[in-house]
């Protein structure tokens, strides 16, 4: 075999492998966490969903703490138009009892759930709070950061999440798939 086909035979087969890899890194399996009350749910529970938008949150971090209302106002504004909301809180010195308070202090009505051991965190690669995937029934992600583009709402100017969701909802393909996240870093069980 010539040379030149020989290397064209290997970076066929590492694009191939690339190319799975990336695509792997686009779906998320299915997972069962508790929610504050003790109760389980799973991401298959979702299933119906138009879209199901995971957050990962904190009781104890300002930078998420400031986006407690506007999560609040997008589960309020899009619940009703077949998006499903998952919270998930990962840091290990949060509490189920101070998740479920900080819940009902700060209208978050969405199902919260405990990640006590990291496990979804880590699956996904999830590093700070508040973190955003957008998921379709399939569980493919379709969008990946950041809610918008400040912690002070009166700054924002780029309504990232909200611009995802209407895409989806109106049947196209999301034009920016990933932001850059950013908040307190996940504290994580070792």
């Amino acid at each position: 075999m010539p040379r030149s086909v020989g290397k064209l035979a290997v970076l066929m087969m590492v694009f191939s492998v690339l190319l799975w890899a990336g695509e792997s890194q686009k779906k998320v399996s299915d997972f069962s966490l508790e929610d504050y009350n003790g109760v389980k749910h799973s991401l298959s529970d979702y299933k119906s969903s138009k879209a199901i938008v995971v957050m990962f949150i904190a009781t104890q971090c300002p930078v998420s703490n400031n986006y407690n209302t506007r999560m609040a106002d997008l589960h309020k504004d899009y619940a009703s138009k077949g998006v499903s909301f998952v919270g998930i809180n990962s840091n290990k010195q949060e509490s189920a009892d101070e998740v479920k308070n900080h819940a009902k202090e700060n209208n978050l009505g969405f199902t919260i759930l405990k990640d006590w051991n990291n496990v979804v965190a880590d699956k996904l690669q999830a590093s700070v709070t508040p973190e955003i995937f957008v998921l379709n029934p399939a569980f493919e992600i379709l969008y990946h950061g950041r809610i918008d583009d400040s912690q002070r709402e009166n700054k924002v100017t780029s309504k990232d999440l909200r611009s995802a969701l209407d895409q989806i909802l109106a049947g196209k393909p999301v034009a920016v798939e990933e932001t850059k996240a950013f908040g307190c870093t996940i504290k994580r069980v070792k």
